[in-house]
């Protein structure tokens, strides 16, 4: 059985706020955002960061409701700097029967915000018309 690492949700635009060196690695995120994208604590995640290009993965820990908090902490707090726009990403394996019941969803932040307010939440659905055509299609949810 092949497994395919597909996105599951994504942070898309999301500011760091705050960066924590002398922490136990991870990244804290608002927990209202992590509920709207569907990311649970403990998950790992991919932080892309927009600025610099640097790419790390680590863990996810729920921050304060409605803060806005997006904290590197430990290690990956020497790879974005306070104000950094970053991508975070959460995929899964699944096999290829299961991607057509794949969802996944996309938040997307206003810019104009000091602190990370949600923008749009956005899900992609996958839609296939044989086993290797696969393509997606984008609903706007808010």
């Amino acid at each position: 059985m092949e497994l395919i690492e597909v996105i599951s949700a994504k942070l898309h635009g999301i500011k760091i706020t705050e960066s924590a060196l002398h922490y136990h690695g991870s990244v804290t995120i608002d927990e209202d955002i992590l509920h709207k994208a569907g990311i649970r604590p403990m998950e790992f995640v991919y932080i892309w960061n927009k600025a610099s290009g640097a790419r790390i993965a680590t863990y996810v820990l729920p921050g304060e409701k409605s803060s806005g908090i997006v904290c590197l902490n430990g290690a990956a707090a020497r790879s974005c700097q306070v104000g950094d726009e970053v991508i975070i990403s959460l995929s899964k394996y699944i096999t290829n029967d299961e991607m057509a019941c794949r969802k996944a969803k996309v938040v997307t932040f206003n810019h104009d915000s000091r602190i990370n307010t949600v923008d749009e939440i956005l899900e992609y659905d996958f839609i296939s018309d044989t086993e290797d055509n696969w393509q997606f299609k984008i609903n706007k949810l808010y």
